[in-house]
């Protein structure tokens, strides 16, 4: 299933740009960035929740936020993408 994750850590607190370091790390374990702060993630349901936990372990829910959107499997036709940034197809081979 496609996730789509974004998140909005507080840079301006004590322990701030550590925890967005974190944040980014963990996303970029699990799928791709596709704008500064949102990752899109093909991951099934227990990746997902070992996804989710890992994050919301390492933000500060007083000072940061996360959100997650579950497109499913059929996302697809979802999705539509206009710009200047080129998106990999996480489904298809990477070939380099």
């Amino acid at each position: 299933m496609l996730i789509v994750v974004t998140y909005d850590v507080s840079t301006s607190s004590s322990g701030g740009e550590r925890r967005l370091r974190k944040v980014a790390k963990i996303c970029q374990n699990y799928g791709q960035r596709v704008q500064n702060s949102v990752f899109e993630c093909i991951i099934d349901s227990t990746q997902f929740i070992e996804f989710k936990n890992k994050l919301l372990s390492q933000i500060d829910l007083k000072k940061d936020s996360i959100r997650f959107y579950r497109l499913g499997n059929n996302h697809k036709s979802k999705v539509e993408h206009f710009g200047v940034k080129e998106v990999l197809d996480l489904e298809e081979p990477l070939i380099f």
